[in-house]
């Protein structure tokens, strides 16, 4: 029997919006500069706030793959969360500690909502599908004990000044990855329409780092201006166009998983390309500390296309990457870095490296698959 294809539905996109606002209030920490850099405090608030958005993207994700019908019930659920989102990303901000409480209480009527949706499936397939019961029973429980352990949060940060809340996140992976090994036999994942949903939140992520290089193009036009814009620009085009070549001509959709591997390889992908966009925003500005803003390029575009690499995972099998493309890979990164060290403190050099680079990855990318798929 053919399978049916799950499409990407309507009112899943209108909810993804909200994703785009709090992708830009997650990156505006990294803009809380101190001392020539962004502050440590700042940078581990970004990255908190970061994982428990994608991860209640994650979770209301999965729910939609698996069990979504598109239907009245889908629609509020979606809204009624949207809605507590924005305070959410109201409270993404440097100075958290004012507003602890409404983005806790927020995240945690978030998780009660979802486990909502999935003791109500429970009922409703009692009888019809007896085989979804475990699962179902599994996720809403896990979305319980985690919405327990932010509600614990509030009294214990009111008593006691302690910020406990980002243990829920921790245990989300944890009973998430158990879970998938546990589950999902039965009510196995979409993975083609999960695809497409990672694919969107990625393409969100580009759009933020596009509204930020709208930077290079401000003030006085000058050949120094112009320099800058290109390379940025074409940073920006050869991250696109790798991630859409893997998208479009690798990932094998059709293959049997439980999707948890490939959520977990574009949570780095998406938190790199979010630092990248704040190292091309730094290129220009002389007050950040040189070594540090390169040294943060390095190792965002490093973690890009590492991560990006691990895509080959879900490969089709003709267009695997064989041991050379990795070597290949190890060897322009290498060099890559040790430029970057080398001409430091020149930015002009240090992007025109940045741009190189991306596109040698990309050529070599597609030029390994390419030549390797022919010989076999």
């Amino acid at each position: 029997m053919e399978k049916e294809e799950k499409k990407v539905e309507y009112v899943e996109l209108i909810y993804d919006l909200i994703f785009v606002y709090i992708i830009g209030r997650n990156n505006s920490l990294l803009a809380e500069v101190t001392d020539g850099f962004i502050s440590p405090q700042a940078y581990l608030t970004y990255i908190l706030c970061t994982f428990i958005a994608i991860q209640i993207w994650n979770f209301t994700t999965l729910y939609i793959n698996r069990y979504g019908k598109n239907g009245i019930l889908d629609h509020v659920a979606l809204f009624i969360n949207m809605f507590l989102l924005y305070y959410m990303a109201e409270g993404t901000q440097a100075g958290w500690e004012n507003y602890y409480f409404r983005y806790n209480v927020a995240w945690m009527l978030i998780l009660i909502n979802l486990a909502l949706q999935y003791f109500i499936k429970y009922k409703q397939d009692e009888k019809e599908k007896p085989w979804e019961l475990a699962d179902l029973r599994m996720h809403g429980i896990k979305l319980l004990i985690i919405a327990g352990i932010v509600a614990v949060s509030l009294p214990v940060y009111a008593v006691t000044g302690i910020p406990v809340s980002p243990a829920a996140m921790v245990v989300g992976i944890i009973l998430t990855s158990f879970s998938a090994k546990r589950g999902g036999a039965l009510v196995p994942i979409d993975f083609p329409h999960l695809t497409e949903r990672v694919m969107l939140y990625v393409v969100f992520t580009f759009g933020e780092m596009v509204i930020a290089l709208s930077g290079y193009f401000k003030g006085e036009i000058t050949a120094s201006g112009i320099y800058f814009s290109i390379m940025a620009f074409l940073i920006v085009v050869g991250l696109f166009v790798s991630y859409e070549y893997i998208y479009n001509r690798v990932i094998d959709r059709e293959q049997t998983t439980n999707g948890l591997g490939y959520m977990t390889i574009h949570i780095f992908l998406i938190v790199a390309l979010s630092n990248i966009t704040t190292a091309l925003e730094f290129m220009r500005e002389v007050e950040i500390d040189t070594e540090k803003k390169n040294i943060m390029m390095v190792v965002a575009l490093l973690v890009y296309f590492f991560f990006l690499a691990l895509t080959n995972i879900y490969a089709r099998p003709e267009k695997r990457a064989g041991v050379s493309i990795y070597l290949r890979l190890i060897i322009i990164s290498a060099a890559f870095a040790a430029g970057m060290f080398i001409f430091y403190d020149e930015p002009r050099i240090n992007i025109a490296i940045s741009a190189a680079y991306v596109f040698a990855v990309f050529v070599m990318q597609v030029f390994s698959r390419t030549k390797e798929t022919i010989q076999a």
